[in-house]
């Protein structure tokens, strides 16, 4: 995973460790989401994954995990792209 779930826990302001192994999926989907935006793998990044790449893998992970029985796709690609334009 290119995020770690305690960073992922921080940004979702969760405490407990109840719900680890469902934010790990979300944290898996989260970065194949933003693989097929960019149209490339995240392990092309040589050195490190830039900020805005992580803060991009956060806030999916945070739609999946907030909005998961009405999850409005279209929005999250919109912000999605936005975030990734400059690497695509």
């Amino acid at each position: 995973m290119v995020v770690t779930l305690e960073n992922t826990k921080e940004w979702l302001r969760v405490e407990s460790n109840n719900e680890d192994a469902l934010i790990e999926s979300f944290i898996l989907a989260a970065e194949d989401i933003v693989e097929g935006i960019l149209r490339f793998p995240l392990s092309d990044f040589a050195d490190a994954i830039p900020e805005p790449v992580k803060h991009a893998i956060y806030f999916a992970a945070s739609k999946l995990y907030e909005e998961r029985n009405e999850l409005d796709t279209e929005s999250l690609n919109d912000v999605l792209k936005a975030l990734l334009l400059s690497y695509r």
